[in-house]
């Protein structure tokens, strides 16, 4: 095979005259550790050239149903019931409503590409669709990079979407949030000291050099601005440098300065040989300046196509002069916005942008741009320094992008370490939930002190078991907002790959268990004794063991609703509805024996069973011990209020009756009797631990199948 170089002059066109520095490297990193020259030579060469191409891009969606995509973000679908806001086209059928209609155009490496156009008008749609975030069987139309489709694995090794909300944590630094992002996004075959190089490179080149150790912050904690935040959003989807890089409205919310400088950034990334492609709704005079291609829409077609400056010409064209002072982009907006009131829309507009491009020079230009195979182009880019996923193995020269840059156990340790530092700089939740168990436990121990051995002490302790196990289950509850909340970043980290669903769903998992751990033992030591409850310290390590699996089992339930449920107050109202539920089916309100037959199988599917049963088999599975005794038998019925006396001779009567001697002290229930009266022995206590543990492990697969159904982040 020659030289990559050989290939380029074979290749070339004027602008790659330059281009004699490139070599066909098999290295697939790029030592970055003298990043200053590294620069000053990229600057020698010319962008290696992209040419990212969409040809007559069509999508509808059914009206009252077909928005409701099930495997989108709430976020994505949102932006979908925005652009049905604008009213429909015409000839536009009642049951479809088109978002995209025949749009086509191109982004070169080197180019910054902003698509714009009023609310409704497509932009988001047209960026979901370049990025490969609608099914293929929904796109109508073709999207190529350097002539080759461009779609799934690849596409997401090489391309990066930012959304329009900064989807952070907010407990992060700016440097451990990038440096978080380049452990995902960069092979592992990259030194440690590399990847550091990668992100202080990073932090220079979005200008966040003085936040680079202040926290991101959210409403309850200072951290850093808005237009700091918005850079820090872009910079986790650049950090490996990707070839593509796609922005849904990267200026919204910020002020012109920000704005303005957020561009520049943009700008600086184009310019570095990406294809940058982002989405605007209205920008200024000076953004307008440095942007270097114009893209608008109206209602899903295009409606001008080219630089800013040919603004000018293309209205007075079609005779509507833009005065001059004032802002091109408003003036084109405003007038589109115009054209929209009428019964046929912009399409005379848009028409005659089609006649316009057929009969001008304008654009010609690239079309006459020379471009390489797309394999090539990626090995050629890789070895300039573009640290696209998965490079560490040498796949870009051979065409076969991993689906991964690092091994699953690598990204589980990431993400555990990362929610660790996370959750460990807001200590008050660790707190609340610690004061939250001691609590209940210190209301319960006080309320159910020193239970004795006697019929009454038993109907406590039953009441004392029930309301413990339960709570367990309730406090758990706690942790329905934590998915809930960090469902965007996983839906944005996975969109490309940074990780496995599997490995988020074994981090969860290993984060979820240590804080469990201490509120078992803090709500054992607090009730145990206290209550009076028996057999010594392998009764306590078991009373510690089950309650810390019914948290397992109970925080995985809850876990599982979270991915299920889209809004938190929701989530707590299906909790504690299915709780009460569990706690109903029991066997504490009414006897498993005592259950109707077609209501036994949700007895078995309770939570609160398993460790109910466990812990009366725990406490009255002592041989030795008497809950009962002579005449406390009579306790509870008519008898029981007469003389002493009179029970006395009751009990002599029973005795001749029975033929044997039944005096005050005789033992008339036992531990065995309550259990068989509770109708707890179907299943021992060490079998119940068992199952209280396996259910937490059901729970948590089924977490990670909701991930891996729910989260294809495409659109129907």
């Amino acid at each position: 095979m020659p030289a990559l170089a050989v290939l380029l002059q074979q290749r070339s066109c004027p602008r790659d005259a330059t281009d004699t520095g490139m070599a066909g490297s098999g290295h697939a990193v790029v030592d970055i550790d003298d990043a200053a020259a590294d620069e000053a030579a990229k600057t020698l060469l010319a962008p290696v050239p992209y040419v990212l191409c969409f040809a007559d891009l069509s999508y509808s969606v059914k009206k009252g149903g077909g928005l409701a995509g099930c495997c989108l973000a709430p976020r994505a679908s949102s932006r979908l019931v925005a652009s049905e806001d604008a009213p429909p086209p015409s000839g536009s059928s009642r049951r479809a409503k088109t978002l995209l209609d025949g749009v086509s155009g191109e982004a070169c490496a080197g180019e910054l590409l902003a698509v714009m156009g009023a609310s409704g008008s497509g932009k988001s749609t047209l960026l979901d669709a370049l990025a490969g975030r609608i099914a293929r069987e929904s796109l109508r139309g073709s999207v190529t990079l350097n002539g080759e489709p461009l779609h799934g694995r690849r596409l997401r090794a090489i391309s990066a979407h930012v959304m329009q909300d900064d989807l952070l944590y907010p407990m992060l630094t700016v440097r451990e949030t990038l440096r978080f992002a380049a452990e995902f996004r960069l092979p592992r075959a990259l030194s440690q000291e590399k990847k550091r190089a990668r992100v202080d490179a990073l932090i220079d080149q979005l200008g966040l050099s003085r936040a680079a150790d202040t926290i991101i912050g959210d409403e309850g904690h200072r951290g850093v601005s808005g237009g700091e935040r918005r850079r820090v959003s872009i910079g986790t989807d650049i950090i490996n440098d990707p070839i593509l890089l796609f922005l849904d409205e990267p200026t919204s919310g910020l002020d012109l300065a920000s704005a303005f400088m957020v561009v520049q950034v943009l700008r600086r990334i184009a310019q570095s040989g990406s294809v940058v492609i982002m989405t605007i709704h209205q920008p200024s005079a000076r953004i307008l300046g440095i942007l270097d291609r114009l893209l608008l829409l109206s209602r899903g077609r295009t409606v001008y196509a080219g630089t800013p400056a040919g603004l000018n010409p293309f209205f007075a064209e079609f005779g509507a002069p833009i005065p001059g002072n004032e802002n091109p982009a408003e003036f084109a907006l405003d007038a589109i916005r115009e054209l929209e009131r009428q019964p046929d829309g912009a399409a005379a507009l848009a028409d005659f942008c089609t006649k316009w491009h057929n009969t001008s020079a304008v654009d010609k230009e690239s079309k006459l741009m020379c471009t390489m195979p797309l394999e090539l182009a990626i090995a050629e880019s890789v070895s300039r320094g573009k640290l696209v996923a998965g490079s560490g193995s040498g796949s870009a020269l051979s065409g076969t992008v991993p689906t991964f840059a690092n091994p699953a156990w690598m990204e589980v340790w990431v993400l555990i370490k990362r929610s660790f530092m996370n959750t460990a700089r807001m200590p008050e939740l660790i707190a609340m939930r610690l004061g939250t168990i001691m609590v209940t436990g210190f209301i319960l121990a006080t309320i159910f002190w020193r239970l004795d051995d006697t019929p009454k002490g038993v109907q406590e302790l039953l009441g004392f078991f029930a309301m413990a196990m339960s709570t367990m289950f309730y406090v758990c509850a706690d942790a329905l907002p934590v998915f809930v909340q960090e469902r965007h970043i996983y839906h944005r980290e996975t969109a490309h790959n940074a990780y496995r669903r599997i490995s988020y769903g074994l981090a969860n998992a290993v984060v979820a268990f240590p804080p469990l751990v201490l509120l078992s033992l803090a709500f054992a030591l607090i009730t145990f004794w206290a209550v009076g409850l028996a057999g010594g310290a392998s009764s306590f390590l078991f009373f510690v063991l089950i309650i810390l699996a019914s948290f397992w089992a109970g925080s995985g339930f809850v876990t599982l609703l979270s991915a299920v449920v889209p809004h938190v107050m929701l989530g707590y109202t299906v909790v504690v509805a299915i709780l009460a539920y569990f706690l109903l089916f029991s066997g504490f309100f009414i006897n498993r024996d005592r259950i109707p037959e077609y209501w036994t199988w949700f007895h078995y599917l309770s939570l609160v069973k398993y460790p109910y049963q466990a812990v009366l088999q725990n406490e009255f599975g002592v041989a030795s011990r008497c809950f009962s005794r002579g005449v406390e038998m009579f306790d509870g019925s008519p008898i029981g209020r007469l003389p002493e006396t009179v029970k006395l001779r009751v009990l002599d009567a029973i005795s001749a009756t029975l033929g044997t001697n039944v005096t005050a002290n005789t033992c008339i229930t036992t531990g065995a009797d309550i259990l068989a009266q509770q109708a707890v022995t179907d299943i021992g206590r060490w079998k119940c631990l068992l199952v209280t543990v396996a259910w937490g492990f059901v729970f948590r697969a089924l977490f990670y199948v909701v991930l891996l159904v729910g989260s294809k982040n495409k659109r129907r």
